[in-house]
């Protein structure tokens, strides 16, 4: 029965998953996510014949099968953990809330139209895209996504998105506060991030001239530090560190899941598991702050992946961070945030300019 109270929405937003382990709904999934300019952001021919014609086919295989040495038996991690932060979300806030995914289903359409079913007098929602940092191909890409079918499908309730929160002092605690729980006196902390290509941050550049140009353009007040992903993983990282009371050489940060031969931003995760034994550094922590929900880059990439690398080169003792996940304190600050917003306060919101729609 459709409730006409409700004026107020919330939908949460993460990356997506295949629906099942085999190749062909592997290789959707994978089409639908390279295919995205905002990933593979080269023109459309060539990005089709490079994906459809050498990257899915080869890739698709590899990847079923290490989504398969992570499979739940409630099935892909990154849904069974979406769901369970909703329902968790759901019985403590006084609105209701939906997901949807960027790649695979549901797609946010089809969330925006169960809203719209359920509560027919909704007049906002707001979009929380599962994502503390801008990039164009995880925060931007969602939101643009989730803008499209808005407007595609003309919903009479107007979409508010909550804005990266990098940087957000809660947020900075909670993360803090959970790696607290995992650090060891003898360990190296390792901050690991998704990579992307240095030239995702030049075209996020909305001044054009100041990313990437010198070596210390993140520590150079800019406009553009609010799309530069480099700029805001640094300060998650220094801001945590701080946060824990480490020193400069008990920490550092490197970049995870580099795609083809490009030069994407550096260090390499990969390259630095191999060296940081021979470094003296052979017991190491992981944590990966790109992500609030494990899935495929944290649990097969660095859990397995990455672990199995780390020893065969001489670490001795290696330990992955868990994501927040389903922890209380993070469904307490989202709370805190759904709750500022069905509350009128905009602190949240983006309110930067407008998302470029096109790349």
């Amino acid at each position: 029965m459709a409730d006409t109270s409700v004026t107020r929405a919330v939908l949460l937003m993460n990356l997506g998953s295949p629906s099942s382990l085999r190749v062909k709904d592997v290789k959707t999934y994978l089409h639908e996510f390279l295919m995205d300019e905002r990933v593979i952001d080269y023109p459309y021919l060539f990005r089709k014949l490079l994906v459809d014609g050498i990257i899915v086919p080869f890739r698709a295989p590899c990847s079923a099968e290490a989504y398969s040495r992570i499979w739940w038996e409630e099935g892909s991690p990154l849904v069974v953990i979406t769901k369970q932060l909703v329902a968790a979300l759901s019985a403590r806030v006084r609105v209701p809330v939906q997901w949807c995914m960027r790649y695979g289903t549901p797609r946010p359409d089809v969330a925006m139209d169960e809203l719209v079913q359920h509560y027919p007098n909704l007049q906002e929602v707001l979009l929380i895209p599962l994502y503390p940092h801008y990039a164009m191909s995880s925060y931007e890409t969602a939101v643009v996504y989730a803008q499209h079918w808005h407007r595609k499908k003309r919903y009479p309730f107007r979409l508010s998105v909550l804005k990266p929160f990098y940087d957000d002092a809660d947020y900075i605690q909670v993360l803090s506060a959970h790696i607290r729980n995992f650090l060891k006196p003898d360990h190296h902390l390792l901050f690991s991030y998704h990579g992307v290509p240095e030239r995702h941050i030049r075209k996020s550049d909305i001044t054009k001239q100041h990313c990437l140009q010198q070596s210390d353009c993140c520590d150079v007040p800019s406009a553009a530090h609010a799309f530069c992903y480099r700029h805001q993983v640094i300060v998650t990282t220094r801001l945590v560190a701080h946060q824990l009371g480490l020193g400069a050489n008990q920490y550092e940060l490197s970049f995870q899941s580099r795609l083809g031969r490009d030069p994407w931003l550096k260090p390499y995760t990969a390259q630095r598991l191999q060296e940081l034994p021979a470094e003296g550094k052979k017991r190491l922590l992981v944590v990966c702050p790109a992500f609030v929900s494990d899935c495929l880059e944290t649990l097969e990439e660095i859990d397995q992946e990455g672990r199995k690398t780390f020893l065969e080169n001489g670490g001795e003792s290696f330990e992955m961070i868990p994501c927040l996940n389903t922890i209380p304190s993070w469904i307490a600050l989202l709370q805190k945030w759904i709750d500022q917003f069905v509350s009128g306060d905009q602190t949240m919101l983006w309110n930067a300019q407008p998302i470029k729609q096109a790349v």
